[in-house]
Parts: structure tokens; C-alpha cells; sequence
């Protein structure tokens, strides 16, 4: 019998080595590719692709600055993979790949708006969002029952959760933006419906998750765009989309601290 205090937690095998080495390298390439893009002017820049036809649903540029927080996560939860002290966990297992992906996701996407490719920022952006939020769903009993010490909720949930949460709001603005753009939005609504149909489903999405979780990364960055979204269009003048972003805002910040502060402390 195993006299160590966490019985469940084995060494890492070669598999899982592969794993972590490939979570680390894909971290530095999500990371790289965003630096290498300004430093050499590699086409058009985020910024600039969003702004190219963001005449449906756009975000504040400042709003932009969360990338600074969550790489600092995705960095913190990539170097852990790297030492030798961490044990192999539940949690690690089932979002290593998943964070893989994501990770090249959001990496390959820059390429793809520096190089205008529209369908394929679509894909991209989507495609990082989903394999993220079906583990997050997946295991939401299992991220529940983290302690609030542990290790896997601070260095693995949070900074994974944090990236899930914005791309929840980025993925619809590049989807209309490129929609808009192409003249592809359906005329069967105006324009703001749309952009108002965006910002419900993705309110929605974060207060979905956050109950299934009760983990607050995800429903911040959520809010925090669509505070972004307000600003964004309260400059413009469209202020049906401006208040209604800053009501879904307010509805996603205030039901996630419900959520996770009330729920948990019912719970104990």
C-alpha cells in the first residue's frame, strides 16, 4: 500500500513526458508567434484585422491587454509541466492534449490574420474555444471538488479557464467581423440583432460553465469583454448594443460571484 499522501498521483512515463513536452512547445509557439508577428511586421496585425470590417460587434482595444494575464497563466502552466516534482494528476490528464490544441489554436491564428486567411481565423478561434470548454464540462465535477490550495486549480483550471472565457467572447466578434466583412450576415436581422444575439449567447455560455465549474476564471474574462463591447459601441453611438453588452456584463460578473462564493459557501 501506498504510504504517499496523494496515492493517486504516479510519476510521469514516457507518454506523459511527450504530453508535457508538447504543452510546453506549443505554449512557446503560441507566445512566439504573437512576437513575431510585431517584431517583423508579418501582414496585418490582430488589431488591424479586427479593425478591417468590425462594423457589426466590436471590442475597446484596451480590452485587448487580459492577453497579458492569461499568457502569464499559460506560461505558469506550462513550466509546471516541465518540473520534475509534479506529479501526474486527473486534471493534467484530461486537459493536456485539449490544451495542445488550443494552444496551436490561438498560435496559428495570428498567422492566419496576418495573412487576411478569414475562414481560417473562424476555424482557429472556434476550434480552441471547443476542445477547452468539453473538458471543462467533462470534468466539472472533478474541478468542484479541488481543494482551494491545490496546485491543479491555480496552475492548470485558471489560466485554461481564463483563455476559455475570452475566447467565448472573441470567437463571435471574429465571426461577425469576418461575416460583416464578406457581406455574409443574414439579412433576416439587422445588424445589431446579430451583434446582441452574440453577446446573450456568450453571456449565456459563461454563466453555463461557471455553474457546472464554480471556478471564476471563466466568467471574468467573459465579463470583461463584454464590459469592452460597451465602450467599444458607446463610442460609436449604437447604444442598444453598448447597454445591452454592459447588462450581460453585469449579469456575467454578478451571477459568477453568485455562483462560485455563494454555491461554495453552501456547500461547506
Amino acid at each position: 500500500m501506498s504510504t504517499s499522501p496523494h496515492p493517486t498521483l504516479v510519476a510521469a512515463d514516457p507518454a506523459r513526458q511527450t504530453r508535457r513536452l508538447a504543452v510546453f512547445a506549443c505554449m512557446v509557439f503560441a507566445l512566439a508567434t504573437g512576437q513575431l508577428q510585431q517584431l517583423v511586421n508579418l501582414g496585418q496585425s490582430p488589431a488591424e484585422f479586427a479593425a478591417d470590417s468590425d462594423a457589426t460587434l466590436r471590442v475597446v482595444g484596451w480590452a485587448f491587454a487580459i492577453w497579458g494575464p492569461i499568457y502569464l497563466g499559460l506560461i505558469t502552466y506550462a513550466v509546471r509541466q516541465l518540473l520534475p516534482k509534479t506529479h501526474e494528476t486527473e486534471m493534467l490528464r484530461a486537459f493536456g492534449w485539449p490544451s495542445v490544441l488550443a494552444l496551436l489554436g490561438i498560435g496559428w491564428w495570428i498567422i492566419a490574420a496576418a495573412w487576411d486567411l478569414e475562414v481560417a481565423t473562424i476555424v482557429l478561434i472556434f476550434g480552441s474555444l471547443i476542445v477547452l470548454l468539453i473538458p471543462l464540462v467533462q470534468k466539472a465535477d472533478a474541478i468542484r471538488r479541488l481543494g482551494k490550495g491545490d496546485r491543479d486549480r491555480w496552475m492548470t483550471i485558471w489560466p485554461l479557464a481564463a483563455l476559455a472565457g475570452w475566447l467565448t467572447v472573441a470567437a463571435p466578434v471574429n465571426l461577425l467581423t469576418v461575416a460583416t466583412g464578406n457581406g455574409d450576415l443574414p439579412a433576416i436581422l439587422p445588424p445589431t440583432a446579430w451583434a446582441l444575439v452574440a453577446v446573450v449567447i456568450a453571456a449565456a455560455l459563461g454563466l453555463f460553465v461557471t455553474l457546472r465549474t464554480r471556478v471564476l476564471a471563466y466568467p471574468l474574462p467573459v465579463a470583461w469583454g463584454l464590459l469592452g463591447v460597451f465602450v467599444a459601441e458607446q463610442e460609436r453611438g449604437n447604444a442598444v448594443l453598448a447597454f445591452g453588452s454592459l447588462a450581460a456584463s453585469l449579469v456575467v460578473l454578478g451571477g459568477g460571484l453568485i455562483i462560485v462564493l455563494g454555491l461554495r459557501r453552501v456547500a461547506t
